[in-house]
């Protein structure tokens, strides 16, 4: 499963490293609203909004739709701006008919990919979003009615919510994020322009690769390493064809894409940080999944935890032959599980406790991103 945005025949200048601020602070309000997203910043969650005015916390929980299970499109411009006032006026330009359709898009939706009427237009659609705001509860189902009945004065809303976002936390984050991820932008540009894309993507995230079909009818792609299945181009937006990478500071696990039809790809990437260990590709975690799947594995691990175990060994603790072991040591060695070593004329066999031990988290990561 993966995402693949088809770059096939792109100028390199057409691929866009840039710091949002409209994204950070999306990034920002989502972490408020699922902290257990984010483990690393529950301090910074529980201090922000314990001092959020009351009224600010009320309208944010009315809004948390567009950023809270995923990111609505409007909020990761793909011309980012040098302030979060120039990306509102951009934001501002966007006709109701598509940013409301966009607002709706991944929170009301069910086919992301798919090119669907705006429920300013359309009956049907209106009715369907409706209810599924409905669902979602009182609040959501009462900014839903808003939007659709009065989308300018919804719009206007909006903008003020996030203006005061900025006076009340989001400009001192600003100030302080904003300069690292104006370095790490900088950097991967030059990357680009020196080492090329292949080399940059796998700077950017391990969830990212280039692939180069060879032959007749060969092109050039974008590989995510997702737990989903879209396919998009750079040329989606005839008017703007490019994609658009922007650095985050609060992102971490995710690797949001913003794909829509008609809308430049852009993907919102976490800045690396040193004590963030490298994450197990989505293969590697479920092939380790499927290893531990079998109660005979399961048994081994849990002598192998204790310390290292020759295949004799093990056979002769568990009843079973040493062929049947070697298969079973075989399949977990083969999924990264365990360490094997010789010493003089014995094979070695112990549980790989680090690589267990980041599994679970290695899990949730791949699920998040």
């Amino acid at each position: 499963m993966a995402n693949v945005i088809d770059i096939t025949g792109l100028p390199p200048e057409r691929i866009v490293f840039a710091p949002s601020p409209l994204a950070e602070l999306s990034a920002a309000l989502h972490a408020l609203s699922e902290p257990g997203h984010h483990p690393g910043l529950h301090g910074w969650v529980t201090a922000t909004n314990a001092g959020l005015k009351t009224d600010l916390a009320d309208r944010l929980c009315e809004a948390d739709f567009l950023w809270r299970s995923a990111r609505s499109d409007i909020l990761l411009p793909a011309r980012p701006g040098a302030t979060l006032a120039e990306e509102l006026d951009e934001l501002d330009k966007i006709d109701d008919e598509r940013f409301v359709a966009a607002a709706f898009e991944i929170s009301c939706s069910s086919t992301y990919t798919r090119v669907t009427p705006s429920p300013l237009v359309d009956a049907d659609e209106r009715a369907r979003v409706r209810e599924m705001a409905a669902a979602r509860g009182p609040r959501q189902a009462a900014f839903t009615d808003r939007m659709l009945t009065d989308p300018d004065g919804l719009r206007e809303w909006l903008r003020r919510l996030f203006e005061d976002c900025e006076e009340a936390f989001f400009g001192d984050i600003w100030r302080r994020v904003g300069i690292q991820l104006a370095a790490d932008a900088r950097h991967k540009t030059e990357l680009l322009r020196h080492k090329g894309l292949a080399e940059t993507l796998s700077a950017t995230s391990a969830a990212l690769t280039l692939d180069e079909a060879q032959g007749d009818g060969g092109g050039t792609r974008i590989v995510l390493d997702k737990l989903a299945v879209g396919r998009t181009t750079a040329y989606a937006s005839p008017a703007d064809p490019g994609v658009t990478f922007l650095p985050t500071s609060f992102g971490w696990p995710h690797l949001v894409f913003s794909h829509a039809p008609g809308w430049r790809p852009v993907l919102q990437y976490p800045v690396a940080g040193p004590e963030l260990a490298a994450p197990a590709t989505l293969e590697v975690v479920q092939q380790r999944l499927e290893a531990l799947g079998h109660p005979m594995r399961m048994r081994l691990c849990r002598t192998l935890s204790r310390g290292p175990h020759t295949t004799g060994e093990l056979a002769t603790t568990f009843g079973i032959t040493s062929p049947e072991v070697s298969r079973h040591i075989a399949t977990l060695k083969k999924a990264g599980l365990i360490q094997t070593r010789r010493r003089g004329r014995y094979v070695l066999h112990q549980l790989d406790l680090q690589v267990v031990a980041r599994l679970g988290s290695d899990f949730l990561e791949g699920v998040l991103r």
